[in-house]
């Protein structure tokens, strides 16, 4: 399995903002999407009550506007991992040129137990799993 996954993003009218390029919110549903198919990918969770996680901390650097018809894609892999906690490092490149970057961004999740209400240790299994993506 790759380190890296990438997913395409259909860009839809109500994702642009007033100036005709994509709102800087939208950035990070895009984000989003990407780590839900990555997730998807690694573990098989389909269902928002089986995700083990919870986000602490979300970030984004705009390097060129994203405009209605253009081919995106967005990257994710995973970055450091820790003891109760894990980052996801992210791009939105061109789909037929990668080198054509528009953002790169970066999240930080945290492992939580939903029923108890905290975070907790990342368990073995899942920090193997987890370690194998690092890029």
């Amino acid at each position: 399995m790759e380190k890296a996954f990438s997913i395409p993003i259909e860009i839809r009218f109500r994702d642009l903002d007033a100036m005709g390029h994509v709102n800087n919110a939208v950035y990070f549903t895009y984000f989003e999407e990407a780590r839900k198919a990555f997730i998807l990918k690694l573990f098989e969770i389909k269902e928002p009550s089986d995700y083990f996680f919870i986000l602490a901390d979300i970030s984004c650097t705009f390097l060129k506007p994203i405009q209605l018809g253009a081919k995106i894609n967005v990257t994710i892999s995973l970055g450091e991992i820790g003891n109760k906690s894990f980052t996801f490092k992210y791009k939105i490149v061109h789909s037929e040129n990668p080198a054509i970057i528009f953002a790169k961004g970066s999240s930080t999740q945290v492992y939580y137990d939903y029923k108890e209400e905290k975070s907790k240790t990342i368990p073995e299994h899942i920090k193997e799993i987890l370690l194998s993506h690092v890029a």
